[in-house]
Order: structure tokens, then C-alpha cells, then sequence
């Protein structure tokens, strides 16, 4: 490693020294500037922390020292790294892989923003009618109140309900659930008490009712309050009460729009039909944007062209000179999108129906056309999602960044993507407690002496799938014919009892296909879909929470001797609840300390000192331990604690087995990757007692998962199959691919040219089929 230059002008290597974040263990590491250099490491190791949590975070501090101290309140502020100094550090980038929430507003063209340019376009060099008054861009946007259509807000399309959606089943009365919309329990209950005590008639069959009365019990706008005296019932107290009426329509609309819980506003919407918008036929926008044109089209025809078909009319458009420069910048920005492969997107093409790999490139489009230099850029693994074709086209891109005068740091498990890197640093050996350490920082051909290293086997000795038997279907699940994106009337079958792999270049239907399996077809007896969403989004969700470990472990507290002396109930061992927990911080464990301009930072609680429970609490021990010294526990050492009992044992087994051992119980969910948190869904499956068969859906498993982890989770999954189950993965792996027991290929392109089944049957046959894009890349893995 070069030695340091005492003038840092002329240093062309990033140096951090002392680096603690997370599971670092002090980490010192020199990485060169102007380069492709990329982090690897099982997960968990404590490369994000490093690439992330330390160099980008520690970029992010300096450049908000150089805000002026009001505009740095206004701005979110991550909290220092724990590192002891960085120098040669120049101004980072950072991209992502974290999905917003889906929103129906956010699309290709915000995203890349794009729409900006083609909105001003229209404004200020488009087509107005006679006498027309000029409009701002803002008119030309759907998200605007300026812009929006009044009928539909915007959104292009209006969603019904009909008597027939509502009521399935006219022969059933009121009492006897013939309003299908309405909820079930108290709730439904309590709406049909409040009919009755309207006068209505709840016990004849619908069809017999009044048609008024139907209408209005069905879509009636009022909330009539009324007294309501309950059936007495032997041994139950009931008390006349107050009672609201709501329509099943108004209960329906209600629900599908405001709900937070997603199986409800599923339910909702199964009695709901959506047609665009009658106003405004579905463009989004007021009349008088509609009414300007561009090259003899509106806005939101140009908008719904595909890039490579809007490019062709822009460039052939010879117009003003203020049109002639917008037109040339929009043909700028198309360039880049459309270089990455992505030209057969539209620009009013919503984001929460592109795949990861599509969503990717578009951001790393709109930084190419950036033009930025001299920077960090912080990537975390660009290669999600996308099919070795369009890897290929990545590493272009990144070469580009770098040729620019960039840096260029990727956090990656994508071979491919590793090999083409001018400098690795490989962090490990193992995950968490067993990582945190740099094991190699240099040129990719000198890793292949570093023994230690988990990414050395798979980069310098790789060998073919090990032979096994492909299994034989014990039937076939069909589905279609769909019609939804780019799949137009596909009709695809799916072989039961074997390992199905889904496979086709980004944005040819993968996933669309595989979302329309579901419980009602014929076949399945239990559906469970394990994605890479996170399992909470606050510190208190958790390892424990969410397996259901904790509950066991609170029961386990509350049978001491202690607990029972003391009268604890399970509750006191919570601590999202007053009682038991420390109230100073409310059981976070931690407190906020406010520093005005300066980022906000968190200190241990100076009660609890972090343990998150009052004093009282923490006297109580099972086997010598506190409930919070049982929260820190990892996975591993949890696994002798509870050996004998059979509850606990039974959950902590399956987090081993899917490779977690090294998580602490308590870790918070925030902490955890997309592939952590997948794997804890999958282990908290695994833990249940099976009965019967079960059809498991995984869209790209392997996401953020090391070669290393993903033969740990592959031997999970072929269990399943083994136990009888059936298992289709979504995957761009072709290691994994290559496992399979059928594959399932969708292409021949994205988009427009994809939505088509180009091949199916076993690997080895999809490997030579002529018209399927990821054959090659799979013959290449089976040598044949």
C-alpha cells in the first residue's frame, strides 16, 4: 500500500483510519480515488457500513459543514460515523436500493425528470388555440392543483361499485351477510343492528327488499345516528347505544383509500371496478392543458409514447428557437435512458410497475446526464435485479462515471460486476460479531491468496452445479390468460412438487406473471409469497417481535418465581408498553438530543443506559439472565440458552439455518438488510409445523445475498421441495438457475418486446433454446 503524502492535494487514495461503525472493528483501509472499486463480503460482514454507514455518511457531514447553520436545520442530517479520520475524501453520491413507498404519481418521468423539460416544452413553445391565454408549466402536470383534472385529482382513473359487486348473492338476507363489502366481526354486526333499528328489514332475502330501500342501504351518503338496543344474551350485559350508519359504498371507498392495512384494502377493492376517467379519459390533466399541442399532439399523448418512438418525433420537429433548444435537452436526457436499454418505457409509465433493475437505471441515467466530476459515487448493489444482459450494459455506465472523473464505489455480490472492478475490498470473514474486519484491499487477482476470504472460492475456483437429478412434477398449477403491463393474453403453467425458476431480461413480465398466482387457483392449498420488504420500519419491530420469539421468552419471565412473587404478567416484559419498560425513553433505549443546526444525535438513555426496561424490571432473571441481556443475545448463543425449550429452540433453529446466527435478538428491523429481512420471513415460515402442501413465491431471493449465503438459502429451498412443497423464485442468478428443476423464460425483450414465454423446461433445454436472451448466460454456467 503506497505510503502517505503529507500534501493530501496530491493523494490519490481515500484513507480512513479507526473506522467503528456497527461491527467494524476499527477499521483502517486505503482505497484509490478515480476508480472502479467494489466492497464485498458475505452479508452482514460490514461492507455497507463501511461503503455507506462511514465514507458516504462522513462525506454527507462535511458538505452540511459547509451549509449555512439555519438552511442545515431544514435539511434531514445523518449523525456523524464513528470513525477516527478520513482524508482524500471528495464530495459523494449516494443510489440506493431502497424502494419508496408506491405511489401512483411518482413515474418514469418524475423519476428522471424528464416530465420538468416536457412540461415546459409545452408551455412555452407549444401549439395554443386562438385567443388561449399562455399557460405555466405547473398547468401541464397532473400533480398540481393547477394541472390535475377536478373529477379524478390527477390520477387518471375512477374507481365504482355496482349492487352486484356489493351483494353476490341475492338470496342471502341482511343478517345473513348478503352485503359481502361490509367487515366482518363488531363492526359488520354493528352496522346491520343499526338498519334494524332503522326500520329496515334485515331478515328477508335481498332480492325482496324494496329497490329504494336497496339504493339507499347500498350508496346513500347520509350517516343517520340512531339508538341501538342489542339482543340480550344469557350471562352478557348490553347497553343501548349510539349507532352510526355507513353505505357498504361509502365503507368500501373509505376503506380503499384511507386504510393502512393492505389485506383490507384488498379486500376493498374486489368490490371495486376502475375505468378511466370519463372527464378527462384518463390523460389526468384540466381541459386547457389538453387543448396545447406539440407537433400536432398533447402532452399526455407525447407522454405515453415510448422513449425511442418521443425521440424520433422530437428530433424531426423543426420548430422555433426556443423549441429547437427544450427539444434538444429532452433529446439529451432520452439519450442516457434510452443507452441503458430502457427506451421502451414511457414516460407516464408509473414506478411502482417497474421491476428494481429498471428502477436502478433510471437513476443512474439521471446521474450520467448529471455531468458531475471529481466525486464519490456510493452505489449499492446496481446489479439487483437485472439479467446478465443487462449487466453488461451496467458496467458501461459505471465505466462512463469513472471516465468522467469520478470514483466509483459498489457495494456488489454480482460476480461479474466484481471481476471488471480495478480494486476490491473484501471485508469478513463472517457476518456481524464475526466480521467487521478488512481482509483484503488491492487489485481483484491478489484476493486469490487471502484464505480467509469468502469471496475467493467463488471468484477464482468456480465449478459447476454439483449433478442431481431433476425432479418430476407431481401436476401443474395454469394461470391466464393475463392481461396486465406488457403480458398480453399469456397463458403459463407452472409444474407442482419441483423447484420453478422465473427467468428473462428486466421489464419482460417476470414479475406480473407470478403475481397472478394466488390461493383461488386450482392446486394451491396455501400460498406464501416471502419478499424483500422490510419486516418494520421502527426501532421497536425486531428479530424477536416478528418471529414470535419474543412472546415465548415473555412467558418465560412471567413463570419465575420471581415474576409470580412480584404478580408480573407478561406485559411487564414488554417494552412497547408502560410498565415494565423505562419511561424516560419510552423502552427506545436511547434519547434524541436536539443540537439545533448541527445533525441530531442519540445518546443511552442516562436511566436505563440503554437496556430499555425500569429497574424493577431487569431484578427478575431467567438463568442468570435479564430479559434485556436475552434481547442482546446473538442467534448463535441464543441457541444453547434455549436448548430445552422446545418453543424458542424450534424459532432460533430456523434462524440458523437460513444463516442468521450472527443477529442479535433485539436487533431493530432498521438496522437489517433487504435480504436479512427476507431471510427472517423465510425462517419464520421454516418454524411453523407444515401440513399439507404449500406453494412458495420468492421474487429475486438472492438480492443482496453473497454466492456463500445463497447456497445456504438454496439448500433451504430445496428442502422444501424435498418436504413436498412447491417453490418458484424470480431470479437473475444463474447459479441458481441452474438448479432448478424447470425454468420458465420471458422475453424476448422488455417492455413492448417482452410479455412472451420464449422457453420453458429444464435448464438444460432452456440453455439451448435459440430465441431466449438468457440462454447463453445459463449454457455458459452448465458448460454445455
Amino acid at each position: 500500500m503506497p505510503d502517505s503524502s503529507d500534501d493530501q492535494r496530491h493523494d490519490p487514495y481515500v484513507r480512513v483510519r479507526g473506522a467503528r461503525e456497527h461491527n467494524l472493528a476499527g477499521v483502517d483501509v486505503d482505497i484509490p480515488r478515480d476508480a472502479l472499486a467494489v466492497f464485498t463480503g458475505v452479508s452482514g460482514s460490514g461492507k455497507s457500513s463501511l461503503a455507506f454507514g462511514t465514507i458516504y455518511a462522513e462525506a454527507q457531514r462535511r458538505y452540511f459543514e459547509s451549509v449555512a447553520p439555519y438552511a442545515r436545520r431544514l435539511i434531514h442530517q445523518v449523525g456523524a460515523p464513528k470513525v477516527g479520520e478520513i482524508t482524500g475524501l471528495p464530495p459523494a453520491v449516494s443510489l440506493e436500493q431502497r424502494r419508496s413507498s408506491p405511489n401512483a404519481r411518482s413515474s418514469v418521468g418524475t423519476v428522471t425528470t424528464l416530465s420538468n423539460s416536457l412540461r415546459m416544452l409545452f408551455s412555452r413553445a407549444g401549439c395554443y388555440p386562438s385567443g388561449a391565454e399562455r399557460l405555466d408549466s405547473d398547468a401541464f402536470s397532473p400533480n398540481t392543483a393547477a394541472g390535475a383534472c377536478p373529477s379524478c385529482q390527477g390520477l387518471g382513473r375512477v374507481h365504482r361499485t355496482s349492487e352486484e359487486l356489493l351483494v353476490p348473492d341475492p338470496g342471502l338476507s341482511i343478517r345473513e351477510g348478503a352485503i359481502a363489502a361490509w367487515p366482518g366481526a363488531w363492526q359488520g354486526k354493528n352496522l346491520r343492528d343499526v338498519l334494524d333499528a332503522l326500520g329496515h328489514d334485515v331478515d328477508r332475502p335481498w332480492r325482496e327488499l324494496d329497490a329504494k330501500d336497496r339504493e339507499w342501504i347500498l350508496f346513500t351518503e347520509e350517516q343517520p345516528v340512531v339508538t341501538v338496543h342489542p339482543v340480550r344474551e344469557a350471562g352478557r350485559i348490553q347497553r343501548p347505544y349510539q349507532g352510526t350508519y355507513m353505505s357498504a359504498r361509502r365503507y368500501v371507498m373509505h376503506t380503499f383509500s384511507d386504510s393502512r392495512s393492505a389485506t383490507l384494502r384488498a379486500k376493498a377493492e374486489r368490490f371495486l371496478t376502475s375505468e378511466p376517467c370519463p372527464v378527462c379519459g384518463g390523460s389526468r390533466l384540466r381541459p386547457e392543458a389538453l387543448a396545447v399541442t406539440f407537433a400536432g399532439r398533447t402532452i399526455a399523448e407525447l407522454a405515453a409514447l415510448p422513449l425511442t418512438a418521443l425521440a424520433g418525433l422530437l428530433a424531426a420537429h423543426d420548430g422555433s428557437e426556443t423549441a429547437q433548444v427544450l427539444t434538444g435537452d429532452l433529446l439529451a436526457r432520452i439519450g442516457t435512458v434510452t443507452e441503458l436499454g430502457l427506451g421502451y418505457l414511457s414516460l407516464d409509465r408509473s414506478t411502482p410497475s417497474l421491476s428494481n433493475g429498471e428502477l436502478q437505471r433510471l437513476r443512474l441515467a439521471t446521474q450520467l446526464r448529471s455531468g458531475l466530476f471529481g466525486v464519490v459515487y456510493v452505489l449499492d448493489e446496481p446489479s439487483a435485479g437485472l439479467h446478465p444482459a443487462d449487466t453488461e450494459a451496467l458496467l458501461v455506465v459505471l465505466d462512463r462515471l469513472k471516465a468522467a472523473g469520478n470514483s466509483v464505489f459498489v457495494v456488489e455480490h454480482h460476480l461479474d460486476v466484481v471481476r471488471h472492478a480495478d480494486w476490491i475490498v473484501d471485508v469478513g470473514p463472517l457476518a456481524g460479531v464475526h466480521g467487521g474486519r478488512v481482509l483484503h484491499s488491492g487489485p481483484p487477482h491478489e484476493l486469490a491468496g487471502v484464505e480467509e476470504s469468502a469471496t475467493r472460492r467463488f471468484l477464482f475456483d468456480r465449478a459447476g452445479p454439483a449433478a442431481r437429478a431433476v425432479r418430476e412434477p407431481t401436476g401443474w398449477l395454469r394461470t391466464g390468460p393475463v392481461t396486465r403491463h406488457n403480458l398480453r393474453d399469456l397463458e403459463a403453467a407452472f409444474p407442482l412438487g419441483v423447484l420453478t425458476a422465473v427467468t428473462g431480461v428486466s421489464g419482460s413480465g417476470k414479475s406480473t406473471l407470478v403475481s397472478e398466482l394466488s390461493e383461488e387457483l386450482a392446486g394451491v392449498e396455501r400460498l406464501v409469497t416471502v419478499d424483500q420488504r422490510p419486516i418494520g420500519r421502527t426501532p421497536r419491530s425486531n428479530l424477536a417481535t416478528y418471529t414470535g420469539l419474543f412472546d415465548v421468552v415473555r412467558k418465560l419471565f412471567t413463570a419465575t418465581d420471581e415474576a409470580r412473587a412480584r404478580g408480573y404478567k407478561a406485559g411487564r416484559f414488554s417494552f412497547n408498553v408502560p410498565g415494565g419498560r423505562c419511561e424516560t425513553c419510552q423502552g427506545e433505549g436511547f434519547v434524541s438530543v436536539e443540537l439545533l443546526f448541527l445533525p441530531s444525535t442519540y445518546a443511552p438513555c442516562p436511566d436505563c443506559h440503554g437496556a430499555r426496561y425500569h429497574p424493577e424490571t431487569l431484578e427478575v432473571r431467567l438463568r442468570g439472565l435479564t430479559i434485556a441481556e436475552v434481547l442482546d443475545l446473538t442467534v448463535e448463543a441464543a441457541a444453547g440458552f434455549f436448548a430445552d425449550t422446545p418453543a424458542a429452540a424450534r424459532s432460533v433453529r430456523a434462524l440458523l439455518d437460513v444463516g442468521l446466527g450472527y443477529l442479535r435478538l433485539g436487533q431493530p428491523a432498521t438496522e437489517l438488510s433487504g435480504g436479512e429481512a427476507q431471510r427472517i420471513k423465510l425462517a419464520s415460515e421454516l418454524q411453523r409445523l407444515r401440513r399439507g402442501h404449500t406453494l412458495y413465491v420468492l421474487d429475486e431471493p438472492t438480492t443482496g445475498l453473497h454466492p456463500a449465503d445463497v447456497e445456504v438459502l438454496m439448500g433451504q429451498l430445496h428442502g422444501l421441495v424435498d418436504a413436498g412443497h412447491t417453490v418458484i423464485v424470480v431470479e437473475h442468478d444463474m447459479d441458481v438457475v441452474a438448479t432448478a428443476d424447470w425454468v420458465l423464460d420471458l422475453g424476448p425483450g422488455g417492455g413492448e418486446d417482452g410479455g412472451l414465454i420464449v422457453a420453458e423446461g429444464t435448464p438444460t433445454d432452456v440453455a439451448r433454446a435459440a430465441s431466449s436472451r438468457t440462454a447463453p448466460y445459463l449454457a455458459a454456467r452448465l458448460d454445455v
